[in-house]
Order: C-alpha cells, then sequence, then structure tokens
C-alpha cells in the first residue's frame, strides 16, 4: 500500500480520504489496474470504511477508479484518449484566460508567479520529487485564473486532466524542469509585457507538447503497456 498521507488540521475523515487516495493515484503511488480494497485503504489511513467508500464513488466519477460488480475496485488505467480531449479543452480555456491576463492581472498575482518559479528552481536544484514540482506546476496555472476570477475553471479543467497528471508523472525526467521553468518565465513575461500574440505558441507547446512524448509509452513495446486501456482510441492512435 502507498504511504501514508499526513492528516491537515482543516481535513474531516471525508475529505482527508478523498485527497490521500488521489494523491496516491496521481503520483502513481497506486499504479493504474492495481486493486484497491476499502478495508486496507481505512487501515492505512485511520479511518472507518465510510469516507473510503465515499471516496471512491467520487473517484469513479472523475476516471480514477473503476468498479467492475461482483469482482472488485481498480486503480483506473490511463485512458490516451482522455488525455488528448483534455488537452485539448485546457488549451481552449487557458488561452482565454492567458489573453485576459494580457489585459488586466492583479499585482499581487504576479508576484504569485513569481514566487512560485523561484520555488521550483529551489526545488530543482536541491532535486526535489516529481510530486512536489508538480504541485508547483499546477498552482502556477491556478494562480494565472485566480487573476481573473476563473478559479471554479481551473478546477473543472483539473479534474479532466487527471490522466494527463499521471502521464506526467510517468515521463518527466530532470531536465524536463528546466524546459517548464523557462515556459512559466515566458508566461509571466507575456503577462508583464501584454503579449496577447504569443499566447498561443506558449500554450501550444506548454501544453501539446508534452504528448508527443507519451505516445511513446503508448506502443507494445513499452515496459509501462499495461498501465493504459485502449478501448477508445484517438484518431492520432487508431
Amino acid at each position: 500500500m502507498f504511504p501514508l498521507s499526513k492528516k491537515l488540521p482543516s481535513e474531516n475523515n471525508k475529505i482527508y480520504s478523498y485527497r490521500a487516495i488521489k494523491e496516491g493515484i496521481l503520483s502513481l503511488q497506486l499504479q493504474p489496474g492495481q486493486a484497491l480494497s476499502v478495508v486496507d485503504l481505512a487501515k492505512v489511513l485511520k479511518v472507518s470504511t465510510t469516507p473510503i467508500k465515499e471516496a471512491m464513488g467520487r473517484l469513479q466519477l472523475e476516471h480514477l477508479v473503476e468498479v467492475i460488480p461482483q469482482v472488485g475496485t481498480y486503480v483506473s488505467k490511463i485512458k490516451p484518449q482522455l488525455i488528448e480531449e483534455a488537452a485539448s479543452i485546457r488549451l481552449i480555456l487557458e488561452k482565454e484566460v492567458l489573453q485576459l491576463a494580457c489585459r488586466s492581472f492583479p499585482r499581487e498575482n504576479l508576484d504569485q508567479l513569481k514566487k512560485n518559479v523561484d520555488l521550483q528552481e529551489m526545488l530543482m536544484a536541491q532535486k526535489g520529487t516529481k510530486w512536489d514540482f508538480k504541485k508547483l506546476d499546477r498552482n502556477f496555472h491556478c494562480i494565472i485564473f485566480q487573476g481573473n476570477q476563473k478559479k471554479m475553471m481551473w478546477e473543472a479543467i483539473n479534474q479532466l486532466a487527471a490522466h494527463c497528471h499521471r502521464m506526467t508523472m510517468l515521463s518527466q525526467k530532470e531536465h524536463d524542469y528546466y524546459e517548464l521553468i523557462t515556459d512559466h518565465k515566458n508566461i509571466i513575461s507575456i503577462i508583464e509585457n501584454k503579449e496577447i500574440d504569443q499566447v498561443e505558441n506558449i500554450l501550444g507547446k506548454h501544453i501539446l507538447g508534452p504528448i508527443e512524448g507519451w505516445r511513446n509509452f503508448y506502443h507494445q513495446e513499452s515496459a509501462y503497456t499495461s498501465y493504459f486501456d485502449f478501448t477508445e482510441k484517438s484518431r492520432t492512435l487508431a
């Protein structure tokens, strides 16, 4: 079973169970296709089975958990089709929000973006974990949406992008951090200089660029083939 995630002071058992299991799935500590036991999870998280069952229901709606009647409950395998759909939706919505930021963006939020990038560089220097870097990356983009009063939009994107998050954890190497941080610095520059004409280029590279590399994991010779569900193939994978 995955390492225990600490319960935060503000969390009740229901919120804690959901967050801990979801983090276990997104960080790949709970691997695609792995069987999940409500009883075992309750023991690990030191809660009753009720919040675990509720968390499973939510995660099933997010396509992160699959329940097979009369068989069992499993971590959902990664679906390339959902990855490409989520990336396309994110590109459309984030382009709109970044264009808004180029027109008007609070100084406070701009400072938060710069502080976030500083933390990314510090984490890279300290050879921090992929999961810690991923959390900073997600928070960076969240700040842009918050600065435009679009936080709920970002939360919706985040739900859709769960399979993308797992692919990032699976594929990301240390040298990728340099490229991601450079992209983030460029995004900050675009906001500061109100370069609306650069928005589509940077986001296309930042959001769609990694997908080309991810396709190397999909083929039958990959060591991670068992992580994927190919029942719904996209046109690009057919």
